[in-house]
């Protein structure tokens, strides 16, 4: 055969040759994120009250940092714990019982990014809110006078932490934000005249949160996630007009317009920006929002409502051992739930039993992995640490 042809022949063979590309390496799977939210009762009815608890030794901070230490939250909402300017009780809680570890907690836990700002509770309004005649006084009459109440400004605050950077100049914050903005807000009736129970002076003024609303969003391997944070008002310590049952509905409704994205330039922030969350925007919703779905007070439907909304994540309700034993011995005293003796959240006395009030909403687009509430049953070594408040620490897990 001629040697040029078979010089040509091999040629073309190897052009039609292509080389097999090397197997791709799969990505790594994006961990795992653990969201969380937690009222851990840390506060003080004193101006710097917490700060010297925490200052000593305090055994409910530890009790706390242990149960942190043992669900170790990605992301964590702390509810009722005082705020100060100088941010010197979350330096404390941090340096001094977080990152040590703690008898029947774990390993010691660190928390690079945090974020605390100024609430409405404690913080005189100048203004007769509760209607008695007379504007501040002492004790209760002084906290009832408050844009939320409290007896000194920060009390009942709120602190984030996070393993993730957060976005500070992203945060949004809405404890100014007028309850009278908002379109169809409930403004409450005195029944027996059937008149408003605020003047319209004091509507006009009136601030819709009772401690703030706050936007956060934080950069986590999942890409950014808003953690909108809150702790509406408890919808009981009123009267017959039940004003505090309508300001923790619109508390709730809140988030409900601010997801809705249409029809939200009432929600302005305490930064001038109006409007609601980008609808394609991943969020989670967290806090004790003091409004259980069945049982307790308050208008339920406002719990519910966000709980059904389409941009909330559907997920088996998150559940302990602890709030299902609890639960049943108040029933056997008579003091009967009609949801899931299970999904309690909190423990509150012999008056109201045990009611789910604490949540952990994350949005649709993550997939759902596991949840739970440390509430260990009683007869297990960790219900030792489990009492630091009478709320339970809530968790759940999504990628």
């Amino acid at each position: 055969m001629n040697r040029h042809f078979l010089l040509l022949a091999a040629s073309m063979l190897c052009a039609a040759c292509t080389t097999a590309p090397a197997p791709k390496t799969p990505p790594e799977a994006t961990p795992a994120l653990r969201l969380a939210t937690y009222n851990t009762s840390l506060y003080s009815d004193e101006s710097g009250g917490l700060i010297r608890q925490l200052a000593g030794d305090s055994e409910h901070a530890r009790k706390i940092a242990a149960v942190l230490q043992q669900v170790r939250p990605d992301l964590v909402l702390l509810n009722e714990f005082d705020y100060d300017e100088g941010h010197r009780a979350a330096d404390l809680f941090q340096q001094r019982y977080l990152e040590t570890a703690q008898p029947g907690g774990g390993e010691p836990l660190h928390y690079a990014y945090r974020y605390l700002a100024p609430v409405n509770t404690g913080v005189p309004s100048g203004l007769d809110l509760d209607n008695n005649g007379t504007v501040g006084g002492k004790g209760r009459d002084r906290g009832n006078d408050a844009w939320g109440y409290g007896l000194h400004p920060g009390q009942y605050g709120m602190l984030v932490l996070s393993r993730y950077p957060i976005d500070e100049k992203a945060v949004r914050t809405f404890q100014l934000l007028k309850w009278s903005a908002m379109p169809g807000a409930l403004r409450p009736l005195d029944p027996t005249t059937g008149k408003s129970f605020y003047s319209d002076a004091i509507w006009a003024q009136l601030r819709l949160s009772s401690k703030s609303h706050w936007d956060v969003p934080v950069r986590t391997p999942s890409g950014t996630v808003h953690a909108l944070v809150s702790h509406p008002t408890p919808p009981v310590f009123d009267g017959r007009e039940k004003r505090n049952a309508a300001r923790n509905h619109d508390e709730l409704r809140l988030w409900q317009d601010y997801l809705a994205g249409d029809n939200t330039a009432w929600l302005c922030d305490d930064q001038g920006r109006c409007g609601g969350l980008a609808a394609d925007a991943r969020f989670v919703i967290l806090g004790d929002l003091n409004n259980d779905p069945i049982d307790g007070d308050g208008r339920h439907e406002a719990i519910l409502e966000l709980l059904e909304n389409p941009r909330v994540l559907r997920y088996p309700t998150p559940h302990s051992p602890g709030a299902e034993q609890t639960s049943l011995a108040y029933a056997g005293k008579g003091i009967v739930r009609r949801g899931a003796p299970a999904q309690a959240t909190g423990d509150f006395g012999p008056r109201s039993g045990t009611l789910r009030l604490d949540y952990v909403l994350p949005s649709v687009g993550f997939q759902y992995l596991d949840s739970g509430v440390f509430w260990p049953a009683g007869d297990s070594p960790e219900a030792k640490i489990a009492d630091g408040s009478d709320h339970h620490l809530v968790w759940v897990d999504v990628r």
